[in-house]
């Protein structure tokens, strides 16, 4: 069976191109995430992951759509290897079935985690350079109202700082710098 994995970067982005191609390549089940590529832990990558069987082919559109680290990629080729089933990226022309495939695969892959780098250091850049003109001043402070109550009731032991962090919406990251930046 040949099985489509489709992937955008957010929920705005249109699919439609991507599953336009992988249909052309004869595609008969597709999973699409709509999420970074930074990491593989994507819902419907690991779907798919869990569906493919022996012979089945695994079509993308590009190797970035796949994974954006050379990493991942390498680690979620290894898992089809172990299932036996081939992959075929329609962009950089690539059949893992022949050994020229496998190779040029690993070549790709290396190329689309560097272009993640230069994305990356482009974005810092880019920052940095706002900065200095006073046109970026970085996200916003969240707002917790009940924090210092929450916190004054958490050294009492009157409630956990988990409970505390639920009722709040806060991450524990936060939760612990602001309750050591707030005097109570």
């Amino acid at each position: 069976m040949r099985i489509g994995y489709v992937r955008v970067s957010t929920s705005d982005q249109k699919t439609e191109r991507q599953e336009t191609a992988l249909h052309e390549l004869g595609v008969e089940k597709l999973f699409i995430d709509k999420a970074s590529g930074k990491t593989a832990d994507r819902p419907e990558l690991k779907k798919m992951m869990d569906y493919v069987r022996d012979g089945d082919i695994v079509v993308v559109e590009s190797i970035s759509r796949f994974a954006r680290s050379a990493r991942d990629f390498l680690d979620l080729m290894e898992k089809l290897t172990e299932k036996d089933a081939a992959f075929i990226s329609k962009k950089e022309s690539i059949d893992t079935a022949t050994p020229a495939g496998r190779f040029m695969l690993t070549v790709f892959a290396a190329v689309a985690e560097l272009e993640r780098e230069y994305i990356r250091d482009r974005q810092r850049e880019g920052i940095e350079i706002a900065r200095s003109k006073g046109k970026y001043k970085g996200r916003k402070p969240g707002v917790y109202p009940g924090f210092e109550h929450f916190l004054v009731l958490s050294k009492r032991g009157e409630i956990t700082a988990a409970s505390a962090m639920r009722k709040l919406g806060m991450s524990k990251t936060t939760w612990y710098r602001k309750a050591r930046e707030t005097q109570v």
